[in-house]
């Protein structure tokens, strides 16, 4: 079938043409990864002095408008959550992953934290760039599960979460290392937050993701039983993970550095494993 007959606007896709629609579609996930990688440069640029410059904060924030544009499009051909894919996966994550950045940045005042998260987010939408990973002939969904959308949204959504306190705690550990090394010159060790305050926000910024996790755990528990997926249950083991994890560390306490770690090889351990699925 056709991908111009499927659209949610089939009158934009045949004033455009169908290779037009998809390059302006692409387009969109390009300037994302040009403004993400200006943020990184000027807010790794701004590292030399005593205060993160702000302007990297705004070139974020336009890749994340950028981001909403390419997301609109792919959602547009498929009728549905834009999830079908690894280059749509791809872009959602770095999506999640900025959009918690610009929200817990400024509420935790960790904003030199867009300097570390903007290299994950080039990459994310890097890998959505490879060619054949955002699928050209996408049939629009004939129906919609409510509780699967819910479902796969809302636990990719919890990885954008999770992957920023994978990111905090990384920082943790260079803010660690600098102060005990006693290097403390540059805006790095200037632009960073406390040691405590850093750790608060690290275990916060994971309760943000985990709830949500929660959340499009109970969507897909919800599912049509025939919907039941691995992935479903790979999301279950990783929620009790995180939960042991997070319960230790506010039942009975968990030093920072524990803790930094424990985030920082769940993230990696469970993407690795949704990869391979």
């Amino acid at each position: 079938m056709d991908c111009l007959k499927e659209s949610a606007d089939p009158h934009l896709k045949g004033w455009l043409g169908k290779g037009s629609y998809m390059g302006m579609g692409i387009g969109w996930v390009v300037i994302a990864t040009v403004l993400a990688i200006a943020g990184g440069v000027v807010g790794a640029m701004s590292l030399r002095t005593e205060r993160p410059s702000p302007v990297a904060f705004i070139w974020m924030t336009l890749a994340f408008g950028a981001q909403l544009m390419a997301l609109a499009w792919r959602g547009g051909l498929r009728g549905q959550c834009p999830l079908g894919d690894v280059g749509e996966i791809c872009l959602f994550l770095a999506w999640s992953l900025t959009f918690f950045y610009l929200v817990t940045g400024t509420t935790y005042r960790v904003s030199l934290l867009g300097v570390f998260t903007a290299p994950l987010v080039i990459l994310l939408q890097l890998i959505a760039l490879i060619p054949g990973f955002f699928e050209k002939n996408v049939i629009s969904a004939d129906s919609v599960d409510a509780w699967r959308e819910a479902h796969t949204s809302l636990s990719v959504l919890s990885y954008g979460a999770l992957a920023l306190a994978a990111v905090a705690g990384v920082m943790f550990f260079i803010l660690n290392y600098r102060l005990k090394s006693h290097k403390f010159g540059g805006g790095l060790v200037h632009g960073m937050p406390s040691i405590s305050r850093l750790v608060k926000a690290m275990a916060r910024i994971a309760v943000v993701g985990w709830v949500i996790l929660t959340a499009g755990i109970i969507a897909g528990l919800l599912m049509p039983e025939g919907n039941f997926s691995l992935h479903l249950m790979v999301a279950t083991i990783t929620w009790v993970l995180y939960a042991v994890l997070l319960g230790v560390y506010f039942v009975r306490g968990l030093p920072g550095r524990q803790l930094a770690i424990g985030l920082t090889v769940l993230f990696v351990l469970s993407l690795v494993v949704f990869a391979k699925l």
